[in-house]
């Protein structure tokens, strides 16, 4: 069994992977600074559920602390880290770019610095679907130029892609870099859409839908992510060490829905009208994400398997218990 160190272990895609290797004997190393740009006590429950397994430890520290990672790294034999900490939200970074600066370049920077270090071979790290920006095609393939982010949250991403790839071609590191377009579900994120809509529909708040609710997005649910995450750390480790492989693949859904469809679907879930408006573009937003799976799909059999309405209605499940019958 390997030991992997899975950074933003306590964040919400973090938190499924870290349970998932737990689940197959895996020893998992969790990192996470518990920030408070959502409510940490949402992180501190996820954190609760992986103390429940024997073979997960947990470090509370700063992606940008070398010391501490070092400290980690010499005490543990990492066989593979999962780099999935970062500073989230596209419009957040509009307003504080230096965290997103600091936590997703100069933090990936520190994780690929420990692995040439302490000579670690294998890394698996979160990108974005951002990074493709507006790029006026209708499928977003991995291997179409991804020059022209149109927000600083895209552009941090685009930055770890680059810095990623050098490393692979000067230290012989091998790496996948993942584009993850909009993880929805259970213990999901308080500040994307599909919760803070219901959070608003349940308690009569007025709903913004921006570009007139025309926006297109590829929404995936987390247990299909999850799918595509594991599948692929599998396939890395048939990968011989140190030979510099560099792949980037999209994990997505490969559906997208419009927001308007998507906000209906909520108003049908929990059966209360929305009180919309509806607004012009935001600064940040791109018109559409649709993830070409395919490359995914030939490396390991990739095949999501739930549809917005049955997602929405698992978060949906998840929000009443944990919210609700407090």
């Amino acid at each position: 069994m390997n030991t992997i160190l899975v950074t933003g272990s306590a964040g919400f895609i973090g938190f499924y992977v870290s349970k998932a290797l737990l689940e197959s004997d895996h020893t998992v190393i969790g990192y996470d600074n518990l920030n408070d740009y959502y409510d940490p006590e949402l992180k501190k429950s996820r954190i609760r559920i992986l103390m429940n397994y024997r073979n997960y430890i947990f470090y509370k520290a700063d992606i940008c602390d070398t010391r501490k990672l070092n400290d980690v790294a010499d005490k543990y034999q990492i066989d593979v880290i999962i780099h999935l900490a970062a500073q989230a939200g596209v419009r957040y970074s509009l307003e504080y770019p230096e965290k997103y600066i600091n936590t997703n370049i100069i933090g990936t920077f520190r994780i690929l610095e420990l692995c040439r270090t302490h000579r670690i071979g294998h890394l698996m790290y979160a990108s974005s679907s951002s990074v493709y920006g507006d790029s006026g095609e209708e499928k977003l393939r991995p291997d179409l130029k991804t020059d022209f982010p149109v927000s600083l949250y895209a552009a941090t991403k685009k930055c770890d892609e680059v810095l990623v790839h050098t490393y692979c071609n000067n230290y012989k590191l091998n790496a996948i870099g993942m584009r993850f377009f909009t993880v929805y579900g259970p213990y999901g994120r308080p500040d994307m859409a599909y919760f803070t809509f219901v959070d608003k529909i349940l308690h009569n708040k007025t709903i913004e839908l921006y570009n007139y609710g025309r926006q297109e997005r590829d929404f995936t649910y987390i247990d299909d992510l999850l799918d595509g995450v594991i599948k692929l750390f599998y396939y890395h480790q048939t990968v011989k060490a140190g030979t510099g492989s560099y792949i980037i693949v999209n994990i997505g859904n490969g559906n997208p829905v419009q927001l308007m469809t998507f906000t209906n679907l909520l108003e049908k879930i929990t059966g209360i009208e929305a009180r919309k408006i509806l607004c012009e573009k935001r600064t940040g937003d791109v018109e559409h994400t649709f993830a070409d799976i395919s490359a995914l799909q030939k490396l390991c059999d990739y095949h999501p398997e739930t549809d917005i309405e049955q997602g929405l209605r698992h978060f949906y499940d998840w929000y009443k218990d944990y919210y609700l019958q407090k």
